[in-house]
């Protein structure tokens, strides 16, 4: 994704994510919840001791609950446990008292007292649930409270930017028991937020004081809502079940598309199902269809590069992310130059926002186009989208949107006329490098110097020559022979001069980019096995750029660094200078399975398995560190990194279809199976109720003694499956 150096341009400090006790994270739509195991919000806008920063209630890029703490007679209630449901739907805290005199100056022992804190996110409303009970032996008497407030920060500024002013903060508002702040931004919008209680409260300033009276055993129990519409009725319990109910079965839905593989090891499973969940909570359903989030809490957005490979991650399980992906990028296809933007006409969108800052445009990205590898990515997942399901009648439709984004890659896309495209940011505030390693150090030469613009990376080259090919089949598909041949031949052209002015002999594989003057950046990358998976390599060259992929200065154990040990930039701390991001080691498996090279990619396959089992609940970060793997210790986390991601948590699904040797053509009712692999913890898989076309089919993986055994069954409609011990590179595009 590279969203940090969106930073790095309003020179932001990334506040770190991970100090103190662990942070928990709910979303629904365009809301997002971060808050600690007691379910606290504190959210410091400067990270001071054990907060973060990072919490708060999120609506529209702005922070529209900055404070939110649980209070029991002037205390706060001591933790017995914080978590939040498989489903990622529901958080629930139980919480007891420590020592304290109730109102009739009794004092009460410790652990007398239980509070049930349960939360749930549905319809723009954060809705929790509270029940206390009395365990003493004696009637008590005593107030809960919860100290409320709302800095409607923009998310640019929580992350580090300063503004020369702010809006108005407005006087507090009461309406039975319901308290409203608001701000008047620079912009004219008035922000509230709204926090109303299901029963009889006083409200003092920005406490709300709740009387509690139990008797032995006795039990109480209370609502609150929180929403930014200026809705001060009274939650009832009514509206609380039917929003749980809602957003259960709205993620059970979609976590069952994405949960269609049974496995021989649990823990891989467990892995599979929270990737399932935490991509289940990070999708939107929009206008367009459903859309993935970049990650929480500085990215709960739509991006374009993100989305895109997503969808492809996911592809062969779940088509419709990527039909949904296809619609909202053609709807904000760029029309018109913008240097401001970064957009030029037939661009795609890199990412938009609705903050108070992108509205006054202090920062650029309301909707902004600086990635130049999202329009060809774009292409690449219409056609893979087309193969996968034969979905004609769509792709006739995006069709217009596929030409106008070839058009940009021939003009705007390549300036310089060179056949290459290239990047450079048309001022100041936008994205100084626009590949997916975006921060403003990670294209550079091997002397450490920077490059210079316009520059172009070799796995965009990659991209285009999938686009082009992906373009020219889908031509064919909606009777445009003359433009399909054309594309395959501009494909092929391309990626002989890939070859011709990329390849470095002396490092062994492709050079990362060429700068402004053709000069080749000879650093050794993770970007090469890009190359891979849109099967752009020789064969000999692949098994060259393998081996250097392997080799102990990219893998690291855990994964394939960005940057290999010893180049003139490698940090395993840099963002993207040394780090392993899981996305990108899902795309570099799934090249070398492309090439027949199966066991290499379960290698990454399995240090990736390994890191999600020493990771909490089995979530993969966005990325970690790319310190050399140790015995007995776990990947070092990387501070700031998003959690959940929506590329992090798809990378298992590309990384077992890779391994697998999965390929599906819909229109000639086929599963094709070339060289399965399966890493040493994985003794057989099933995929069940696998959608082709019209057809369904469940696969059989087992591992033999003569290699991997695959089988059909249940198969409903015209399916066949095509198992291939053997494979050879294809050119086509990724399997999808």
């Amino acid at each position: 994704m590279g969203q940090d150096s969106a930073a790095k341009v309003v020179e932001l400090a990334e506040p770190a994510l991970a100090q103190g006790e662990a942070l928990h994270v709910l979303k629904h739509d365009d809301l997002f919840a971060v808050f600690d195991a007691w379910g606290d919000v504190h959210g410091l806008l400067h990270p001071v001791g054990p907060s973060t920063g990072a919490d708060g209630l999120f609506q529209d890029d702005t922070r529209i609950l900055s404070r939110f703490t649980l209070g029991l007679a002037g205390k706060a209630p001591q933790l017995l446990g914080g978590t939040i449901g498989r489903d990622n739907v529901v958080f629930s805290a139980n919480l007891t008292n420590p020592a304290f005199q109730d109102r009739t100056g009794r004092g009460v022992a410790p652990s007398q007292i239980a509070i049930h804190r349960r939360r749930l996110l549905w319809r723009r409303k954060l809705y929790e649930a509270l029940q206390v009970q009395n365990f003493s032996g004696d009637p008590l008497s005593f107030d809960l409270t919860i100290d409320v407030d709302a800095d409607f920060r923009d998310v640019f500024e929580i992350r580090g930017a300063t503004r020369a002013r702010r809006g108005e903060v407005l006087s507090p508002s009461i309406e039975g028991n319901a308290l409203t702040l608001s701000y008047r931004g620079l912009d004219g919008q008035v922000r509230r937020t709204t926090v109303a209680v299901s029963v009889p409260a006083v409200i003092k300033g920005q406490r709300i004081v709740i009387p509690i009276e139990l008797q032995p055993g006795a039990s109480r129990h209370l609502l609150l809502a929180v929403s930014s519409g200026g809705d001060t009725t009274c939650p009832t319990r009514t509206e609380f079940f039917s929003a749980l109910k809602g957003s259960k079965r709205e993620a059970r839905k979609r976590i069952r598309a994405l949960t269609s593989v049974a496995a021989s090891n649990a823990s891989f499973e467990a892995w599979l199902g929270r990737a399932a969940a935490d991509l289940s909570l990070l999708i939107t359903e929009l206008d367009t269809g459903p859309y993935p989030y970049a990650g929480i809490p500085w990215f709960s957005v739509p991006f374009g590069r993100d989305a895109v490979v997503t969808a492809l991650q996911v592809l062969w399980v779940d088509p419709s992310l990527a039909r949904g992906v296809l619609s909202y990028l053609s709807a904000l296809q760029a029309e018109e130059r913008s240097t401001f933007h970064d957009a030029e006409p037939g661009k795609i969108m890199h990412e938009t926002r609705k903050g108070e800052m992108a509205v006054l445009r202090e920062v650029p990205f309301s909707r902004y186009y600086g990635g130049v590898d999202t329009t060809p990515l774009f292409v690449m997942l219409a056609g893979a989208y087309l193969k996968r399901t034969n979905d004609v009648a769509f792709l006739q439709r995006v069709w217009p949107a596929v030409r106008a984004a070839l058009d940009w890659v021939d003009t705007f896309g390549d300036a310089d006329g060179d056949g290459f495209i290239e990047y450079s940011r048309g001022e100041e505030g936008g994205l100084q490098n626009q590949g997916w390693k975006d921060s403003h150090d990670s294209v550079f030469h091997a002397d450490g110097t920077l490059a210079r613009g316009p520059i172009a990376l070799v796995e965009v080259q990659a991209y285009v020559v999938a686009a082009k090919r992906a373009a020219a089949q889908i031509a064919a598909a909606i009777g445009q022979t003359e433009e399909a041949e054309r594309r395959a031949g501009e494909a092929d052209r391309l990626q002989a001069s890939i070859d011709a002015r990329f390849w470095c002999d002396p490092i062994g594989t492709y050079a990362l980019a060429l700068d402004g003057a053709k000069r080749p950046c000879a650093v050794r990358t993770s970007n090469a096995g890009h190359v891979l998976f849109c099967g752009v390599a020789s064969p000999d060259k692949a098994a060259r750029v393998a081996r250097d992929l392997m080799s102990q200065d990219l893998f690291s154990g855990w994964g394939v660094r960005t940057v290999a040990v010893g180049q003139s930039r490698y940090n395993p701390m840099s963002y993207h200078n040394g780090t392993v991001w899981p996305h990108d080691c899902s795309i570099v498996a799934a090249g070398l399975a492309r090439y027949g090279m199966g066991e290499a990619a379960g290698r990454i396959f399995t240090g990736l398995f390994d890191a999600a089992c020493r990771s909490s609940e089995f979530r993969l970060p966005e990325l970690f560190c790319g310190f050399a793997r140790r015995a007995g210790e776990g990947p070092v986390s990387y501070p700031s990194a998003c959690t959940p991601q929506a590329w992090a948590s798809g990378a298992v699904f590309l990384m077992l279809q890779a391994c697998l040797g999965i390929d599906i053509d819909a229109k000639a009712g086929l599963i094709e199976v070339a060289k399965p692999y399966l890493p040493a913890f994985l003794d057989h898989v099933v995929v069940r109720d696998l959608a082709v076309g019209e057809s369904r089919a469940t696969l059989h993986f087992r591992r033999g003694e003569s290699g991997v055994e695959v089988g059909i069954s249940d198969a409903e409609g015209d399916v066949r499956l095509v198992h291939m011990p053997d494979c050879s590179p294809r050119r086509s595009r990724p399997r999808a």
